[in-house]
């Protein structure tokens, strides 16, 4: 006859190795389990100007309007792309891990309305019938962007830039439509510090940046020659 001391011991026995079993059963199905993927870090352009701009005098003074940015379809995403020029130039490539906040086009709207609000009030196209200055500009004007390329450019696995290339027209308007009264093509590299996404959309948002300066000391020209 077993003793009830020894059938105590083997039950305490029992449930003891069947807690280590359990406890080994969780652990190895919990590495069975995917790791959660990481989240898109998401990039715009930064904050802009800190303080209101005080626009300037009467030179570029016309009232203007400012048409939404065009892309074409490969940039018509909140992708940052890239491109391994030493390989396949023609291939656009997208980071994983990395996302614009909005388009590509988008953001560039935004940058370019604040630079030129500096020294007029941008319009919406269609907002402003008339430029209410003197001189030949009597009927409205629109400035049309359409942007070409935006890109993280490796030329070698360690040396990258940030590539923009686009296409500005300024319209005036007609009873028959639109006149084209002048065009301009930007074409800006600023050098990447890491061959990353955050080194290449650092080096795109310089580019953004220079297109944007570039664009409006170029309007200003125009519109000082039509007057």
């Amino acid at each position: 006859m077993n003793h009830p001391l020894n059938s105590v011991a083997g039950d305490t026995g029992c449930a003891r190795a069947s807690g280590i079993f359990l406890v080994l059963l969780l652990a190895l199905s919990g590495c069975a389990l995917p790791n959660p993927a990481p989240h898109p870090v998401v990039y715009d352009f930064g904050p802009g100007a800190l303080s209101a701009p005080a626009r300037s005098g009467p030179r570029h003074a016309a009232p203007l309007a400012v048409a939404e940015i065009e892309a074409s379809p490969a940039l018509d995403s909140s992708a940052v792309l890239y491109r391994l020029a030493y390989a396949d130039a023609q291939q656009l490539k997208a980071y994983a891990q990395a996302r614009w906040s909005m388009t590509p086009a988008q953001l560039l709207g935004q940058r370019l309305r604040e630079q030129l609000g500096q020294r007029r009030a941008p319009l919406n196209p269609g907002e402003g019938s008339a430029v209410s200055a003197p001189g030949p500009l009597t009927a409205a004007l629109t400035l049309r962007v359409e942007l070409q390329e935006f890109s993280h450019l490796f030329e070698t696995p360690q040396k990258s830039a940030g590539l923009l290339r686009l296409h500005a027209t300024l319209t005036q308007a007609s009873r028959s439509g639109e006149t084209a009264l002048a065009q301009t093509s930007v074409i800006v590299q600023r050098p990447a510090a890491t061959p990353d996404a955050s080194g290449g959309v650092r080096a795109l948002t310089a580019a953004a940046d220079a297109a944007v300066q570039e664009i409006d000391e170029w309007l200003g020209r125009m519109m000082d020659a039509a007057r």
